[in-house]
């Protein structure tokens, strides 16, 4: 051992001997870090707020405080674009008229914080927040007790139990998936606001340019592979370009959407939640499929 060697231990822990297998970590390199975790690492949120302007810090406040830091650093630039910027500007005086907007505003993007980007395994898209009371709270598809499952995620559950009989539904018919979340599947709505009993009034005004970044960020990063379960043409279309460019690394499972209007059509038999899992087994190892059951307390849930 040399004397610089030497000399870095003892300033490390003199009371320390080396272990047999030190140099083990020198011979093979360090370990890698988390998929999607090194952007976030080297991102210095403070300075990039920092550089704000005073207007587009007061507009990018719900997104400075309450989006997953695992995300900002890959999608800042899309939140200073003029398009995103200017939704905020509308959602300003959406909100200012006294207008009621779904989901509320502190679970907009409650979907970043249930799975940061390093966890995500599966996405899972939909198109608009439920425009309903107690319903919509950030996470497609998904509503809070004691708010009852609506006619898509009931057939959801209908498909599940045929690829897996023993699946537990949420308590007391209710619709809650934070589970799947937390578990690693990205819920994410196309449009994250409506206004309420006005499905899609706030699609087209610069949501989309967002949730695609996202989708788009979850397809580079993730590069030991990720299942996108398209239902419905609008998911299609926005994981299209993913099996292009990343043929060999993801899986993508196209069905018709839940919809009691389309479900009928082929996604009560399309066995997307086994295929899903066996492919995920072989990607990262036994047991680490997506537990689809979700029997959880509310309060466990973080409800």
């Amino acid at each position: 051992m040399s004397l610089k060697r030497k000399a870095a231990s003892a300033a490390t822990d003199a009371a320390k001997k080396p272990k047999v297998n030190g140099s083990i970590t020198s011979f093979f390199g360090a370990p890698k870090p988390k998929e999607g975790a090194t952007a976030a690492a080297k991102f210095d949120k403070d300075a990039w707020v920092a550089k704000l302007t005073d207007e587009q810090k007061e507009l990018l406040k719900l997104e400075i405080d309450t989006l997953h830091e695992s995300w900002l650093p890959h999608v800042k630039d899309v939140l200073l674009s003029p398009t995103f910027l200017d939704l905020k500007r509308f959602l300003k005086k959406e909100l200012a008229s006294g207008k009621a907007v779904y989901p509320p505003m502190k679970d907009v993007y409650s979907w970043s914080r249930h799975t940061p980007l390093n966890t995500v395994k599966a996405v899972i898209t939909g198109q608009d927040p439920y425009h309903n009371p107690n319903q919509a709270h950030g996470l497609c598809f998904s509503v809070r007790p004691p708010t009852p499952a609506p006619p898509s995620l009931k057939n959801i559950y209908i498909a599940l139990k045929k690829d897996y009989p023993d699946f537990k539904e949420p308590p007391n018919r209710g619709g809650l998936l934070t589970p799947w979340a937390d578990h690693g599947v990205l819920m994410l709505n196309t449009c994250l606001t409506v206004e309420k009993n006005k499905a899609n009034s706030h699609s087209g005004k610069g949501w989309e340019l967002l949730t695609q970044k996202v989708i788009d960020t979850v397809a580079k990063v993730r590069t030991n592979g990720v299942v996108f379960l398209a239902w419905g043409s609008p998911a299609q279309q926005r994981v299209k370009d993913i099996e292009k460019a990343y043929k060999e690394r993801h899986l993508i499972l196209r069905s018709v959407h839940p919809s009691p209007l389309a479900a009928h059509k082929g996604f009560f038999d399309c066995g997307h939640f086994k295929k899903a899992n066996d492919w995920l087994e072989v990607k990262y190892g036994k047991g680490e499929g997506i537990d689809w059951n979700l029997d959880v307390d509310p309060k466990e849930a973080g409800v």
